[in-house]
């Protein structure tokens, strides 16, 4: 797993979104394990080029494989939302972000 992080990472840091999310599927279909850095990468990749549909699509996998969601997670996908121009659906995950971090 860390091997494929890694390779998000970097993907992330030379703006290939795409080839981020290659290895991110890659994943699923080698049977490794993704935890919160292997969404938090590719969110974040997704966010730096403005793919926010990408990163949201990507923080709703996150959820439904029960990985719990670290606050720079939140961060990377409102600010994903604010490129795109999203500024509701990024109060609407900011106020879930606070509801959820309450309890």
């Amino acid at each position: 797993r860390i091997a494929f992080n890694a390779a998000i990472s970097a993907c992330e840091k030379a703006g290939k979104w795409e080839k981020a999310l290659i290895i991110f599927s890659m994943m699923e279909r080698c049977r490794v394990e993704r935890d919160a850095v292997t969404f938090g990468a590719a969110i974040s990749a997704c966010e730096k080029m403005g793919e926010w549909v990408n990163a949201m699509e990507i923080f709703g996998f996150m959820a439904q494989s029960k990985v719990e969601s670290p606050t720079i997670t939140y961060n990377a996908a409102i600010s994903a939302l604010e490129k795109g121009c999203e500024w509701e659906l990024a109060l609407k995950l900011f106020t879930a972000m606070a509801q959820f971090k309450e309890e």
